[in-house]
C-alpha cells in the first residue's frame, strides 16, 4: 500500500492536552494490578502518539488516526492493535461516566472500529499457541538442576504450572496458605483476572512434593512460595518473583531442552488439552472458564491425525 496516499489527521494550532486521569483510580476494584498495568501501557502509547502529532488525545479523530498508523506502519499483530484501541475506548467511557469529558464525545469514540484481523493476518504470530507434548513437558519439568537452590525453586514452579494451569501472574504471587491438602491430594485457591472469588485449581502430588523440598531448603522465611534471588542467583530474598521472572524461567529451560517458542500460557493450554481429551468440562472447570467455548477455542490444541483420510475411497 502506498503510504503517501494516507493523510494523517493533524492540527496546526498549539494543543493544550487534557490531563490523563490516574488509571489506578478509574479502574480500582475491577481489574487486577497486572491488567491495570497493561491499560496504562496502552493508553500511554496512545497519548504519546497524540503528543507527537500535536493533536488532542480526547478527540475521537485521534484514535482513528492512531489505528490507521498502527495498521500501516510496523508489524504489530491485529489482535494487539484491537486490544490497545479497546483499552483507550474503555478509559474514555469511564471518564464520561465521571463527567470528565462529554458523553457525546465518548459515543464518537465507540464508533471508531478496530482493524480487521483477516486483513492483517500476515502479522499474526506463528507461535502464538505452541503445543507441548507429554514427553516434552516431562523433559522440561525435569531440566532444572535440583542440586542448587534456584534449581529446586524452578523445578517446583514448572511442575505447578504444568499441573495447575494457573497464569504466570498467579504463580508469581502464590502463597503457602493457598495450598489446601485433601485426603486424595492437594488443590490451590487462586483468584485470576476473570474470577469473582477464589476458585480451586489442581496441584499434582509431584508438584506439592517439589514445593516442600524447595521451602525446606531455602534459608529464608516467606509466605510466598516462589521467592526471588539477587541478580547473580546467590542470595535469596523473601520477596515474590515477578511475572516477568516466570516468563524468563520458562523460556530459559525450554531453550535448554530445544523446545522453542514456549511461553507460560502454553503450560495452561497443555493442561486444557490433556484434560479435554478426557472431558472438556473438566478442562473448563480446571481453567476457571465461565464459557466452555473459551476452553474449546483457545485451550484445546488438537493435532491433525495423520492418515485419517486414507482409504476413504
Amino acid at each position: 500500500m502506498d503510504h503517501t496516499s494516507i493523510i494523517p489527521y493533524t492540527n496546526q494550532q498549539e494543543v493544550i492536552p487534557v490531563e490523563i486521569p490516574k488509571l489506578e483510580h478509574i479502574l480500582a476494584g475491577r481489574l487486577s494490578s497486572s491488567s491495570i498495568a497493561m491499560y496504562k501501557r496502552d493508553v500511554k502509547a496512545y497519548t504519546d502518539y497524540a503528543l507527537s502529532q500535536n493533536i488532542q488525545w480526547t478527540d475521537p479523530k485521534t484514535l482513528a488516526s492512531w489505528r490507521d498508523t498502527l495498521a500501516l506502519d510496523g508489524d504489530m499483530s491485529p489482535n494487539t492493535i484491537n486490544r490497545m484501541i479497546a483499552a483507550v475506548k474503555r478509559i474514555i467511557r469511564e471518564m464520561a461516566a465521571r463527567e470528565m469529558i462529554a458523553e457525546e464525545e465518548s459515543m464518537k469514540f465507540d464508533r471508531v472500529h478496530g482493524v480487521k484481523v483477516k486483513s492483517l493476518k500476515n502479522r499474526l504470530k506463528k507461535h502464538a499457541r505452541t503445543r507441548i507434548t507429554k514427553e516434552d513437558m516431562r523433559r522440561l519439568c525435569e531440566s532444572p538442576d535440583k542440586a542448587t537452590l534456584i534449581g529446586l525453586r524452578d523445578r517446583a514452579l514448572l511442575a505447578v504450572l504444568a499441573s495447575s494451569g494457573i497464569r504466570a501472574s498467579e504463580a508469581a504471587t502464590l502463597t503457602i496458605d493457598q495450598i489446601e491438602k485433601h485426603e486424595k491430594g492437594c488443590t490451590l485457591k487462586v483468584c485470576g483476572k476473570t474470577d469473582i472469588e477464589y476458585r480451586d485449581a489442581h496441584l499434582s502430588v509431584e508438584a506439592y512434593q517439589y514445593i516442600q523440598e524447595w521451602i525446606e531448603q531455602r534459608p529464608i522465611k516467606s509466605s510466598y512460595i516462589f521467592t526471588s534471588f539477587n541478580t547473580r542467583g546467590a542470595i535469596p530474598f523473601p520477596d515474590p518473583i515477578s511475572e516477568v521472572t516466570v516468563w524468563n524461567i520458562v523460556q530459559r529451560y525450554a531453550e535448554q531442552c530445544g523446545i522453542p517458542n514456549i511461553k507460560p500460557h502454553d503450560f495452561r493450554r497443555f493442561l486444557g488439552t490433556q484434560l479435554a481429551a478426557v472431558d472438556i468440562r473438566k478442562a473448563q472447570k480446571a481453567l476457571g472458564h465461565q464459557s466452555i467455548e473459551t476452553t474449546a477455542r483457545h485451550y484445546v490444541l488438537d493435532e491433525l491425525e495423520i492418515g485419517l483420510t486414507d482409504n476413504l475411497y
